[in-house]
């Protein structure tokens, strides 16, 4: 069995996975601010510059080479294409038709279908009882989060929690095709990935953005882009990369349940919200399903309730 196939990750992997979803949940703060005076399209190209210029500056400073074979520049085209370019356009199409709320508990269907999908792909990564039982609770958590002012409008808008949905899978997908890039260094797997995904939204922003016809933005923006930038696009996914290669798609593509907990905190600390009961109920659900799928807790009590 590979390392990749490991039933269970060290306490070291689940802290790197705990704090890339506190980072990716920092980015619904950043985008809240900065679409505020930017265009979508024009924010996700500013975005990917930065992220780029910080990610190569980074590989650079670390005596990684960016020059790779052409293989490995397709493999991370074909990477920024479906985990920046898909992902990012499904998910603001849908956005603008339903709530934060919905779209949120839709993406966080996107374990499932790395589970589903890595069972017939991958030779390593089958599916089990416990981890759809875990990946389930965790999708449960997040739907009791965001309540049920989330759900009402599931009915509506059927094409728009379609492209959230198709967001989910290009996420699914980006994260099982990502294994090739396991002996790529984490930093120019996420440098190359962001190159390529700005390459595809920069003719797409000057033709619906017309950016030079825009204000110039505030301070508050130019922060808040530069937080996306070398947060959310930068560190994030050298992370994200790191863990990809060492537990596998199954265990990484779980910061999806565990984003919208840092969303909701953060929005406590930084944006005045309250926190709620069901707030309290959804991040033990997330939790507990968590627990399942890593499998330690329900040993440890196996072994408590059986003596053996």
């Amino acid at each position: 069995m590979t390392r990749s196939a490991a039933t269970h990750m060290s306490a070291l992997e689940w802290s790197l996975l705990i704090l890339l979803g506190a980072l990716w949940g920092s980015s619904f703060l950043f985008n809240k601010i900065a679409l505020r005076e930017l265009p979508h399209f024009s924010l996700v190209c500013v975005r990917l510059m930065l992220a780029t210029t910080f990610l190569f500056l980074w590989a650079r400073a670390s005596g990684f080479p960016i020059r790779r074979s052409w293989r490995t520049w397709r493999d991370l085209a074909i990477m920024g294409f479906l985990n920046n370019f898909l992902t990012f356009n499904f998910t603001t199409y849908g956005q603008t038709h339903i709530n934060a709320g919905l779209a949120a508990i839709i993406a966080a269907s996107a374990p499932l279908f790395v589970v589903l999908l890595s069972h017939f792909l991958t030779h390593d990564e089958k599916m089990t009882r416990r981890k759809v039982a875990g990946v389930m609770a965790g999708i449960a958590g997040v739907a009791v989060i965001m309540g049920l002012d989330a759900i009402r409008g599931i009915g509506a808008h059927v094409w728009a929690q379609f492209a959230v949905l198709c967001s989910a899978v290009a996420m699914a997908s980006a994260g099982i095709f990502g294994r090739r890039l396991k002996n790529v260094p984490p930093v120019v797997s996420a440098g190359g990935q962001a190159a390529c995904s700005m390459l595809l939204m920069i003719p797409i922003a000057i033709i619906v953005d017309r950016p030079w016809e825009l204000t110039m933005p505030g301070a508050a923006t130019w922060g808040s882009i530069a937080g996306l930038a070398i947060i959310g696009s930068g560190v994030s996914y050298v992370l994200f990369f790191r863990l990809l290669a060492t537990v596998g798609a199954t265990n990484v593509i779980l910061v999806n349940v565990l984003t919208p907990v840092s969303a909701v905190l953060l929005g406590v600390l930084f944006l005045g919200e309250h926190i709620e009961l069901r707030h309290l109920a959804g991040m033990l659900m997330i939790a507990a399903g968590l627990a399942t799928i890593d499998g330690r807790v329900l040993r440890w009590l196996l072994t408590r309730v059986t003596g053996r």
